[in-house]
Formats: C-alpha cells, structure tokens, sequence
C-alpha cells in the first residue's frame, strides 16, 4: 500500500555521483589539452576514463554543460590554490607579489589546465555559436577583484597611493594571462623565472619606496 507521500525530488549529488563528476572533468580537462576543443567529444572524453558517452550524458546535461563545469573547475581550484597563499602575507607589496606568483605557480603545476583553458578562449563556442565559455565576463571578473584589493592595501597604506587600481589590475591580470598563453604552447617555458621578472616589475611599480 502507498503512504500517499511525494518523495521529495533528490537534488544534491551523492559522493558517488560528485566523485564520477569529477573524474569526467579532470577526463575533459587533459583531453581537450591533448586534442583541442573541437576533437574532444564526450566519446572521446569517455575512453579517456573507460566510461560511455551515455554516462556521461547521465551526469553534465551535453558539451556545453561540461565545458561550462571546466572552466568553473579550473578558476575555483586556481583561487583554492592562490588564497591562502596570498593571505598568508602582510597588506603590501608581500601580497601583491604573493599573488602574482602563486597565480603562476599553479599554472606551472597545473600545464593542462592552461592549454585547455586557452583553447577554450580561443575557439570554444556554445551549440548557438555566439557566446564563448571562457570570455571577457571571467577576464574582467578577475581584473575586478584585483583592483578591489589593490583599492584596500592602498587605503591601509600598504602600497603607493597615487597609482590607478583599475590600470594596475589590468595591467597586472594581461601580464599573468599572457605567461598562460606562452605556456599553451611551450611547455619547457621557464615559468618561475616569469614570476619573478613580473613579480619584479609590479613591485617597484606599486610600492611605495
């Protein structure tokens, strides 16, 4: 005999289920650095794992939602990885060069995340053709949040007052985005001695002695 109660829908994913999502992520992840965007089909990406496209269908509702999950994957592991980091550091100059190069530490340490997500930039559109995955909107988010802190060290006294932030900012993230670039395609590029020179210029840029 029925109850007479609705179950009520499941919406969370169980730890099965969130740890094969991420197994088809990281699978996306090194083949698109391996094939490109336009080669890595969910057939292919589901070899890559030993898994069907069905599966995989099960899971991100087509390409486009796995390619969005990603690109939401790779920023969220790269700020993971810079925050603490970064905070571990006094408001200053320290924090500045602290998330400079900790930005281009994990791209050292994570080289197919940079591929991936450069090609992804540069050719990865939705099934409308018109709106990439990875554009400006993400760009200027990044940018954004770097003025925001640079504002605060400024007000703290940390840095030079009489630079611009969002000039800074920008300047700062084209330095960074660029090294992503070089390392899509070279993969002995000497990153930490990237770091440094740009870490270099930023600080005799911004501090205050």
């Amino acid at each position: 005999m029925r109850s007479g109660r609705t179950a009520t829908p499941r919406t969370e994913p169980t730890f099965t289920e969130a740890a094969r999502r991420a197994q088809i992520v990281q699978a996306a992840i090194d083949t698109i650095a391996e094939v490109g965007i336009a080669r890595a089909s969910l057939a292919r990406i589901g070899e890559r794992i030993g898994i069907s496209k069905g599966l995989i269908g099960y899971h991100f509702g087509g390409k486009d939602e796995l390619i969005t999950q990603v690109v939401a994957e790779i920023v969220e592991e790269g700020k993971a990885y810079m925050t603490p980091r970064i905070l571990a550091e006094p408001a200053g100059p320290e924090m500045l060069r602290a998330y400079i190069e900790s930005n281009l530490a994990f791209m050292r340490e994570h080289r197919n995340y940079m591929v991936a997500i450069v090609d992804i930039k540069r050719h990865g559109r939705t099934a409308d053709g018109e709106e990439t995955f990875y554009g400006d909107a993400n760009i200027d988010e990044f940018a954004g949040e770097l003025e925001s802190g640079l504002v605060t060290i400024q007000a703290a006294g940390g840095l030079r007052p009489d630079f611009d932030p969002k000039v800074m900012a920008l300047a700062i993230r084209a330095a960074i985005d660029a090294v992503a670039r070089r390392l899509a395609h070279d993969p002995n590029l000497d990153i930490d001695k990237y770091a440094t020179e740009i870490a270099n210029i930023f600080d005799r840029a911004a501090s205050k002695r």
